[in-house]
């Protein structure tokens, strides 16, 4: 006999999915301010440590997020989400302050170590926040809604790096400062904390019984078994990604003289967009697909970051209009793979969706691990191949963008090999969720 019919509530009429979103959105901006806006930035100008060494620092934050996602999603399947998204943005407020007390020794041994040591941290404070945020989105909705709901927390993820590029650039341009935007990150943490304590109510009792109770090493096997395709194509994926992760706000003060406002203002009407268009894509995503979302999502990832990179090898196309124009298919395509890339993933085990997005996250740390290092050594190193081909400093610069370009296409033909629609679709439609 057929239950009882459920009414529809839309995702922005739900108060625990919205205060989720203000949640999501107010941590990826915290992190995004202090590690892709203003540290790059401190650490080469006002410390004045090479590009290489800025590279290794982010190297820290990663592996530690990647380290750690997995144990973390793990972890908010046992006890709940609310307690994690609390206590990894609090972790942040203190590293963000302590790292103007790290001495100053020539980007030498102590200096170098402890500012690794506090990136890992803040690694560790990403890893609590981001697997939980998901999983309890995933609760939180309806099977019939999770795709949607993936795409406006992946959209926190995109929009918060967006809006943290000119709100950062912003606040150290006004100190005339190239560290103030600390005090801003540390505030932003402050805030995502007490959100979540307050505001995120707990995953229910009855719910929360139904978890599978494994040891956490026994549960991480497991989603590397259960899901190895969407394990390689995130690693390859997300070493593409990583390239240009430690470089991009260098590149636009060094190839186009940009102050840190004028390249967040840049970005600004970017972020705008792709905030305007993530519903719709994540629509147009549930109609062809989620196998076709990744397919044609990555796709339009690869052609964009095509046409930036092309700037290595033909000085014309160094300009801002070209890598605003690349980057329109790079923010689509990664708008409609994303979500639909983290539904499914969700839903290959509902009651380990923490551990399971957790291994995917793990799988792309990893990945950005080996690319963020690597798009800071071409940056550095690549200027005296560039004026041996008579390319200029603009061949290092766009040398990331290259790399990025190959990484990325790799992943697309990789998942027109590999991921394939299932025969049989799951049916979830006798889980409740837990609203």
């Amino acid at each position: 006999m057929a239950g009882p019919k459920q009414t529809y509530i839309p995702l922005f009429k739900q108060p625990t999915f919205v205060r989720l979103v203000f949640v999501a959105l107010l941590g990826e901006i915290g992190y995004a301010v202090l590690n892709i806006s203003t540290m790059p930035v401190f650490l080469r100008d006002d410390r004045h440590l090479s590009v290489a060494v800025v590279g290794l620092v982010l190297v820290a934050y990663l592996f530690s997020e990647a380290l750690f996602k997995s144990p973390m999603g793990q972890l908010a399947d046992r006890i709940g989400p609310r307690k994690l998204m609390a206590i990894g943005p609090l972790l942040s407020v203190f590293t963000s302050l302590l790292s103007f007390v790290v001495p100053r020794t020539g980007g030498h041994g102590l200096e170098v170590l402890m500012f690794m040591g506090l990136r890992a941290i803040d690694g560790l404070g990403a890893a609590m926040l981001w697997p939980a945020a998901f999983a309890r989105v995933g609760d939180s909705v309806k099977d019939s809604q999770r795709q949607e709901a993936m795409s406006v927390l992946n959209l926190c993820y995109m929009v918060g790096i967006a809006l943290a590029l000119p709100i950062g650039g912003a606040f150290d341009d006004l100190a005339n400062s190239h560290s103030a935007a600390l005090f801003l990150a540390a505030g932003l943490f402050a805030a995502v904390s007490a959100a979540a304590f307050f505001g995120i109510p707990d995953v229910p009792h009855s719910a929360q019984e139904t978890r599978p109770n494994e040891g956490g090493l026994k549960d991480l096997i497991a989603s590397l078994h259960r899901i190895p395709v969407y394990l390689i194509l995130a690693a390859v994926t997300f070493i593409g990604i990583g390239f240009p992760m430690a470089i991009i706000k260098l590149f636009a003060q060094d190839q186009f003289n940009m102050s840190e406002t004028g390249f967040g203002a840049l970005v600004f009407p970017a972020a705008l967009v792709m905030a305007f268009c993530s519903v719709p894509l994540s629509k147009f995503g549930e109609k062809i697909g989620r196998i076709k979302s990744v397919h044609f999502g990555t796709g339009l990832c690869s052609i964009g970051l095509v046409v930036i990179g092309l700037g290595a090898f033909f000085p014309f196309l160094r300009t801002p209009a070209i890598l605003a124009l690349g980057a329109i298919p790079v923010g689509v395509g990664f708008l409609l793979a994303i979500p639909a890339w983290y539904a499914s993933v969700s839903e290959l085990d509902p009651l380990r969706r923490g551990a399971n997005i957790g291994a995917v996250m793990t799988a792309q740390g990893l990945g950005a691990i080996i690319g963020a290092p690597l798009g800071g050594l071409v940056y550095d190193k690549f200027r005296h191949l560039g004026h041996h081909l008579h390319l200029g400093n603009g061949f290092a610069h766009y040398m990331p963008f290259v790399g990025s370009a190959i990484c990325v296409s790799a992943g697309w033909i990789l998942s027109l090999k590999i991921l394939h629609k299932p025969k049989v679709e799951p049916d979830y439609s006798n889980i409740d969720s837990a609203n």
